[in-house]
């Protein structure tokens, strides 16, 4: 059943990024009640971005808004970089968190998200799953990546609303060498991770490379993915792999310049970056 057409105001913002265009968009409904899923769906085909959000009304009390998340191929129960385009849209859009911090009710339950200086993160949620990954599905997608098992240094799982894996490589140069066959890889949606052993040869605060292939999700090649660098992050600080903060940069494949900044304060591991309203105005919904 069709929703009721009308005006709704809309933004489309940048995320991940300090430089409009550089970093990942996200379109924002941020007049979201009263559209029927069949609409939200339709309209997150119509944009053709990789994530597409509606911002409702809560049903938790606990919650400032609701965020219904839409890709080209269904909905998502969590997305990091739209979680955090769409917390910018709704302030810019006059919206007032209760608390300090302003929390999202979404699939995977309540998000926190805080601001910090000009960057919002959010809290990484638990990872609904996690543990190495079976041998015979790395086998299974190394070829559609143009990758050998020797370039591998660990695969594991950090599903936490999308079933990401990640493959962890031996450098931050061989993730930007992969040349992934997207129809090739199926249904998965798999992480490459690299650290930059000699520095990044532009940035120095960043440590790590990151791409994410989302072959489930019918978005191909994501510029900037937050719930990806929301697990990895779980995992990585998990096993003491990494300081309590670190940067990655995600994107430079697909020319992007995304930045993720990653900051563990002991109780939560919050997941940030800048976002820009590049588009504002109305849609007709």
């Amino acid at each position: 059943m069709s929703s009721v057409q009308q005006s709704r105001r809309f933004a489309q913002v940048d995320v991940f990024s300090s430089k409009p265009l550089r970093g990942n968009p996200v379109a924002v409904v941020v007049d979201g009640d009263g559209i029927s899923d069949d609409d939200m769906a339709a309209f997150a085909r119509w944009t053709n971005l990789s994530e597409t959000t509606f911002i409702q009304s809560p049903t938790d009390p606990a919650a400032d808004y609701r965020l219904r998340i839409f890709t080209p191929g269904g909905e998502l129960p969590f997305a990091g970089h739209p979680t955090l385009g769409s917390a910018h849209a709704w302030l810019a859009a006059g919206g007032s968190p209760r608390g300090a911090n302003v929390v999202q009710e979404c699939g995977v339950g309540l998000v926190t998200i805080r601001r910090d200086g000009d960057r919002l993160a959010f809290a990484a949620p638990p990872l609904r799953r996690s543990g190495p990954v079976d041998d015979a599905l790395v086998d299974e997608v190394l070829p559609s990546l143009g990758l050998s098992r020797e370039h591998v240094r660990a695969a594991e799982w950090i599903d936490n609303g999308p079933p990401w894996f990640v493959l962890e490589l031996d450098s931050a140069e061989r993730v930007l060498s992969a040349r992934p066959d997207l129809a090739a890889l199926g249904p998965h949606d798999v992480g490459l991770l690299g650290r930059y052993e000699s520095g990044h040869p532009d940035d120095p605060d960043v440590e790590f490379e990151v791409r994410g292939l989302a072959g489930g999700e019918a978005v191909g090649e994501d510029p900037v993915t937050g719930s990806l660098n929301a697990g990895i992050a779980v995992w990585l600080r998990s096993n003491g792999r990494v300081g309590a903060s670190y940067v990655a940069s995600q994107g430079t494949a697909v020319q992007r310049s995304g930045r993720v900044h990653i900051d563990d304060d002991g109780e939560h591991i919050w997941v940030g970056g800048q976002s820009t309203t590049v588009i504002s105005g109305t849609v007709d919904l």
